[in-house]
């Protein structure tokens, strides 16, 4: 069954209602540049919090390896999504499963995923966007992501909202897919009715 990721959760009240809506992942943003970044102290607070059976997502950008697997271990991540310009060597320093994040531009970008096979358990295919890791509300070429499937699992992501995640399901038949702006209210602020009806959508 399609898995959903919820991503860029800055507090608690978002963070249990997209659980009660039905998303399998919630996604916290430790980028210091991001107008979603969560303070680890407060991430882990809100991580304490959840019910059992949610995996638990943390997004970095080219930080400090160190600092990565020190937040990993603190706040209880099962998964670190590296959304930069991260190695595979980088990759097998992380003490944790790895999301690599790729931003799709053309086939090139899709090929280049089989060097990141040994470390990571998926990929996660974003808009590219001249500047900016993720988070843009851009969509991502789905006929190349459906052709990334024969390399790894397949998170789609980028531009999707309750509209259109059904075709991109359709279309692509990824592993998941991953929502953050296509449910906000404002940056870090989820709508939770858009919530809902993305996750009904999705998974319908």
């Amino acid at each position: 069954m399609l898995k959903v990721k919820v991503c860029g959760i800055t507090n608690l009240e978002d963070a249990l209602y997209a659980v009660e809506a039905g998303a399998d992942a919630l996604g916290f943003v430790f980028w210091k540049k991001s107008p979603r970044l969560i303070d680890a102290v407060v991430a882990e607070d809100i991580i304490r919090r959840l019910p059992p059976f949610i995996t638990i997502v943390g997004v970095f950008v080219n930080e400090d390896i160190d600092e990565v697997n020190k937040i990993a271990k603190n706040a209880g991540l099962n998964i670190v999504q590296l959304h930069g310009d991260e190695s595979p060597e980088y990759c097998r320093g992380v003490n944790a499963k790895v999301i690599k994040a790729i931003r799709v531009r053309g086939i090139d970008d899709i090929n280049g995923l089989k060097d990141y096979n040994e470390k990571t358990c998926a990929f996660l295919l974003d808009a590219y966007v001249r500047g900016l890791p993720g988070g843009t509300g851009k969509t991502c070429n789905w006929s190349l992501a459906a052709e990334a499937k024969k390399y790894n699992r397949i998170i789609l992501s980028g531009g999707l909202t309750p509209d259109n995640v059904k075709d991109a399901v359709n279309q692509v038949k990824p592993y998941a897919v991953d929502v953050s702006s296509g449910v906000e209210k404002s940056p870090g602020k989820k709508d939770h009715d858009k919530t809902l009806k993305f996750i009904a959508a999705a998974k319908g």
